[in-house]
């Protein structure tokens, strides 16, 4: 494993234990819309390395474990940490916007950046199957994103689970365009897969009124 990545695992392992054991410290850092607005901007930096508890942090963690390195196969360790914290800030952005006004609404993980990290990765090596817990089948990867994004979506609308759809749907546009931006030559080497991960973006988009909460 790349040492950016341990040193990232670590940060997030240190900040979020930090927040378990001290709720002033997780009140004051996690993302919530009122404060934001108010200009405590570094929540929306801050709240991507807290977690709710420990199985959300070794998810987020185990997944950033496993497609990080095929990012940086690709396009380098500089890049790979422009796509992870730049897909942290398009989440937090993204959740600001959906839910501006909702000032009690509230989000932590490193959701966003993990799943535009996912993103990368399958954009990148569009070849690559999943396998999900206890289905020994291989899921393409491709599959595997549109269908959570398109999750996501109707999540986001629906306010499914205590979970931050908002933030990953942001994370994965994120990966997304820095993957293109990074990689240009993606265009025409993937550009089945490109189009496949375009879909559900753009869908989000058209709709987008018509998700956002009166």
């Amino acid at each position: 494993m790349n040492t950016a990545v341990i040193i990232i695992i670590v940060a997030n392992v240190i900040v979020s234990f930090k927040g378990f054991k001290d709720r002033g410290f997780f009140e004051k850092y996690k993302f919530q819309i009122g404060p934001i607005v108010k200009g405590e901007r570094i929540r929306l930096f801050s709240s991507g390395f807290l977690h709710v508890d420990q199985s959300h942090l070794f998810f987020n963690m185990l997944t950033l474990y496993f497609f990080a390195d095929p990012v940086i196969r690709y396009i380098g360790v500089p890049k790979f940490l422009a796509v992870y914290f730049g897909s942290l800030l398009a989440g937090s952005i993204f959740a600001l916007s959906f839910h501006k006004k909702e000032p009690y609404y509230s989000a932590v993980g490193a959701s966003g950046a993990v799943m535009g990290v996912l993103y990368a990765a399958i954009m990148l090596n569009p070849g690559m199957n999943l396998y999900m817990f206890f289905i020994p089948i291989p899921i393409p990867a491709y599959v595997f994103g549109v269908g959570y994004l398109l999750y996501s979506i109707f999540g986001m609308k629906k306010q499914w689970g205590n979970i931050g759809h908002s933030a990953h749907i942001g994370g994965a546009i994120g990966g997304y365009v820095l993957s293109i931006i990074f990689y240009p030559s993606i265009l025409m080497n993937n550009k089945l897969i490109v189009i496949l991960l375009a879909v559900p973006i753009i869908l989000m988009f058209i709709f987008k009124d018509k998700l956002e909460r009166n």
